[in-house]
């Protein structure tokens, strides 16, 4: 039988593969999943790039996400329509940049608002620092909520941090934990989220959403990290206050 090559530009992870179950392991049950099979290595590698020549009908129905660099957004009627029982909003906000740092979490369960967390607050952080921290307490909460049989998606507004934790940390870890154009920031805080995604990836998924577009989860979010930025709040506690959306909605934005 002639080898296939898989090319999967959206799932647990992206690539170039030749054989099926493999590929199946990385695309079953991924929102958004998006892969195709070709005949030839060349074919798939010019597909996984983007290069797609004109000289095939097949090659011409390239994918909308091209590159394995590519993240994808989803919407509020998306996210809705996700039948996930634990849907995880982390965000992070700094202000200014650099400056005072907090993060946030919104957790709903059986897309219902359940519980609202804040804190790790850094006088001298940075935005991005702040929405690693979000996505690696998120993991934490994601990896209890696995070990309850729930299925969790996670949705994070920092492409960065989304990149960072499933796209780029394997190439850096292969390099020893550098990359050709200079230092890694916040390498430390990357490899304790890596190795802790590392563990969860087959289970659990990573979502891009787009901030301040009026998705409830991730404006909730948001409020939170300015919370905990007010409150100066060091560690991650529970907001115990009511959870009354409207009226933290209209709370500080970051």
């Amino acid at each position: 039988m002639a080898t296939k090559f898989y090319v999967i530009w959206q799932g647990r992870e992206t690539g170039i593969f030749t054989d099926w179950a493999t590929c199946k392991k990385h695309v079953e049950k991924f929102a958004g999943a998006k892969y195709k099979s070709f005949k030839t290595r060349e074919e798939a590698e010019a597909a996984f790039h983007g290069n797609v020549a004109s000289s095939s009908s097949k090659q011409r129905a390239k994918p909308k996400a091209s590159s394995a660099k590519t993240v994808k957004t989803y919407t509020a009627i998306e996210i809705a329509a996700m039948p996930i029982d634990t849907k995880i909003f982390t965000d992070g906000a700094c202000s200014p940049n650099p400056g005072k740092a907090g993060t946030g979490i919104a957790i709903y369960r059986n897309d219902r608002i359940d519980e609202l967390w804040y804190g790790i607050y850094n006088a001298n952080g940075t935005n991005n620092t702040a929405e690693l921290n979000g996505l690696n307490q998120a993991l934490i909460i994601a990896k209890d909520e696995l070990e309850k049989s729930k299925t969790v998606a996670i949705f994070c507004d920092s492409k960065y941090s989304i990149q960072c934790i499933t796209q780029w940390a394997v190439g850096w870890q292969k390099k020893g934990w550098k990359k050709n154009s200079g230092e890694i920031k916040n390498l430390d805080l990357i490899k304790e989220i890596f190795s802790l995604y590392q563990l969860l990836k087959d289970k659990v998924q990573i979502l891009h959403v787009n901030g301040h577009v009026g998705v409830e989860g991730n404006e909730l979010a948001d409020r939170m990290s300015m919370v905990a930025i007010d409150a100066k709040e060091h560690n991650f506690s529970l907001y115990r206050d009511a959870l009354d959306i409207p009226a933290i909605l209209a709370m500080r934005a970051g």
